[in-house]
């Protein structure tokens, strides 16, 4: 009998886009093939919506297609005939394809100076094969990203963001510095609610935190003139990703800004607070410059350690938020438990100035390039301002461990519905007229009293009645234990090798034994 025909299943668009544009990589690494593929997609969706414009104005008889001025009225881009898709799909296959589309990117900073020396002009450069690149712009001209309904299903959302996780899990760790997973910053994003104000991101990465922000506005009917981003990041590569991820979603970057200082060191927004931050610093960083800042005035709840940025970055939001700004941060899960280096004394500080909000336990394998556990704080700057009800001697505990779903073997991802259960529980919980209830095993709502008892450990296992092995987990004390069984295996390794040469100098071959000479 024969075998049933194995039924092909449907991959994404995106995973196919991506399968494609690798096979054309050939010997070039991810981190330079990444501005050479993204920064194809950016020329595609201008060029699909500008498209789109072009024959809206060609079809009125009184206005002119060519005019700048028809684009920008509607906030699109004007994209001059020499980068324009249909143009480089024709010389697709000519040996100078590369200078031709660097070309078409000087040409795009020359009309719109907001981009000027942002986009890649990497496509001459002889590692990159003309055949190669003439065959990634005929697999990207069937994608209609910028078209009404390409913007409508957000095509270049889900191609982005795909291409950004994928170059992230290329590059490993460095990579991930600036890649936080769509649905991590959706559930941020869904908590915070940030409707009206000022939202803030000072490790903005490639911009994630403030797409989801627009996109959370336009999606609860508002008007994405009421929310103003703010931004600073300190790897000028990734600060260049983020200018371009804003400009193709209309998002004005004007104050996203670059130095290579990082935050700490050169705040690029010393005196400014804000009304929403939201953000995933690097977990656990000790290249920070900490020992330079002992005295920094940001260090309002106790000085952090030199050698995990943590507490700083927390007390970096702390002090740029208004008296009634909240934040939504992703961290490293140690930092719910760690005594480690002064951090039970920082974290305790926080507990008692009734700034912690909210904490949400993490499922894991959730980020592409780590396995270290992670979670989400959330701090209110103030927990009786009117706005939502008074809860100052309270924090709410969620463990979302078992939510989620495998997408992969090392990876895993929140659904919608996820995404909705613990938003739901936390406004549930804020709200004057919310109807929360504690829930065994998932959430509860704790007192500061609480929280004394248990020693300020803030890791959920310890108040909704679900024991974890890992509750205790330690990324520092982890490592440090790890470092010591290594060393220990190693001495034994030496110690043994020395034992066998002691015994192979103790054999006597007799001289019957000797081989014929």
């Amino acid at each position: 009998m024969a075998k049933a025909k194995k039924e092909k299943k449907d991959e994404p668009l995106e995973k196919i886009l991506w399968q494609a544009a690798d096979k054309l990589r050939k010997n070039i690494g991810a981190a330079e093939y990444k501005h050479i593929v993204l920064g194809l997609i950016f020329l595609k969706y201008i060029s699909d919506a500008f498209e789109e414009r072009y024959q809206q104005l060609a079809s009125e008889e009184h206005a002119d297609p060519e005019d700048i001025d028809e684009y920008r009225m509607v906030n699109a881009f004007y994209v001059p005939k020499e980068a324009r898709w249909d143009f480089l799909l024709s010389k697709s296959k000519q040996p100078t394809i590369g200078k031709i589309v660097d070309a078409a990117m000087d040409a795009i900073e020359a009309n719109h100076p907001q981009l000027k020396g942002i986009l890649p002009k990497v496509y001459a450069r002889p590692n990159l094969d003309h055949t190669a690149l003439g065959g990634l712009i005929d697999k990207f001209s069937n994608l209609a990203l910028g078209t009404s309904a390409g913007r409508s299903k957000d095509l270049l959302g889900q191609v982005y963001e795909y291409f950004l996780g994928q170059f992230a899990l290329a590059e490993g760790q460095k990579g991930g510095k600036f890649y936080t997973p769509g649905h991590v910053v959706r559930l941020l994003v869904e908590m915070l609610q940030p409707y009206k104000g000022q939202v803030f991101d000072p490790c903005c990465g490639s911009g994630g935190m403030f797409v989801h922000s627009e996109k959370f506005v336009l999606a609860h009917q508002g008007k994405i003139d009421d929310i103003s981003i703010f931004g600073q990041e300190s790897d000028l590569t990734t600060w260049r990703l983020a200018k371009m991820n804003l400009a193709i979603r209309g998002i004005d970057s004007s104050n996203v800004k670059w130095n290579n200082q990082g935050s700490f060191l050169k705040d690029e927004f010393r005196d400014s607070k804000f009304d929403f931050i939201i953000a995933n610093p690097p977990f656990n960083d000790s290249d920070w410059s900490g020992d330079l800042l002992q005295k920094d005035g940001r260090w309002q709840y106790g000085v952090p350690p030199a050698a995990n940025a943590n507490f700083a970055w927390m007390q970096h939001f702390i002090y740029h938020l208004k008296p009634t700004g909240t934040a939504g941060i992703v961290l490293a899960k140690g930092s719910l438990s760690s005594r480690t280096n002064n951090e039970g004394e920082l974290r305790k500080a926080l507990v008692e100035a009734k700034l912690v909000d909210c904490i949400v336990n993490l499922p894991t394998k959730l980020f592409l390039n780590t396995q270290i556990p992670a979670c989400l704080w959330f701090l209110s700057r103030s927990k009786n301002n009117g706005k939502y009800r008074k809860r100052e001697n309270e924090v709410l505990f969620i463990d979302a461990r078992n939510l989620g779903h495998l997408v992969s073997r090392k990876n895993r991802a929140l659904s919608d519905d996820d995404i909705k259960v613990i938003s739901e529980t936390y406004h549930n919980w804020r709200e004057k007229d919310g109807k929360y209830e504690d829930v065994q095993g998932f959430c509860k709502s704790a007192t500061i009293e609480d929280i004394k008892k248990l020693g300020y450990i803030l890791t959920p296992g310890r108040y909704i009645g679900l024991p974890d092995d890992e509750e205790e987990f330690d990324f520092g004390d982890r490592i440090k234990n790890l470092k010591q069984e290594l060393d220990k295996q190693m001495q034994e390794e030496l110690n043994l090798n020395e034992l066998i040469k002691k015994n192979f100098e103790k054999i006597v071959i007799s001289e019957s034994n000797k081989p014929n000479e």
